[in-house]
């Protein structure tokens, strides 16, 4: 599972920015279920084997604190959608 960290991948920009929210020219997951919540995953030119195969999102609310890693794949038949299947430390 690709490991990402938080801040990097998501969809996360300055209050202030006139262009905030997400971009036509993006692919994003939305996250469901965990602390990772209502999160868009910014997914944009990950190969489709990588989407296949979820991903270990660093986050510090998740059940093991900081450094843990939040567990989310792909919903079936709805790959837009990624589900929460556990943590890890």
């Amino acid at each position: 599972m690709p490991r990402v960290k938080r801040g990097e991948p998501w969809y996360e920009l300055a209050v202030d920015d006139p262009h905030r929210g997400p971009r036509p020219d993006r692919m994003y997951a939305e996250l469901v279920g965990g602390p990772l919540d209502g999160l868009l995953l910014d997914i944009t030119g990950w190969m489709p084997q990588e989407i296949a195969t979820g991903a270990a999102l660093v986050t510090e609310i998740g059940r093991f604190g900081a450094g843990g890693r939040a567990l989310y794949e792909p919903r079936p038949g709805d790959a837009d959608r990624w589900d929460r299947d556990g943590s890890v430390p």
